[in-house]
């Protein structure tokens, strides 16, 4: 039930065009300032968890690691994905809230 909360709101973003996924433009948005949340995939390589856990840190944007590529992919209705990023201040505040509840849970 926790789990369909934040995944949906994962597909609320992306309909509403405020999520970017994949590495590449995970990354980009970042680094260009437009990322208000990153989520990667808890079965990415360590290499990517690293990398981006770094990068979050360096650029001060809250980072989670929740469920897995496949899981993460179905909710923006795409191949599987190991990272994204939500654009979106109020998306990304919603999701927030929710990876709060869980880890009280």
């Amino acid at each position: 039930m926790m789990r369909d909360k934040v995944l949906s709101l994962v597909g609320l973003a992306t309909k509403a065009g405020r999520c970017a996924s994949g590495e590449f433009m995970t990354e980009r948005s970042v680094k260009s300032g437009t990322a208000a949340l990153v989520i990667v995939a808890s079965d990415a390589s360590e290499n990517t968890k690293g990398m981006f856990r770094n990068m979050c840190e360096f650029y001060k944007v809250p980072i989670y690691f929740y469920a897995d590529k496949d899981t993460l992919g179905h909710a923006m209705g795409k191949e599987f994905r190991a990272s994204l990023a939500i654009l979106d201040e109020g998306f990304a505040k919603g999701i927030q809230k929710q990876m709060e509840r869980n880890t009280i849970a």
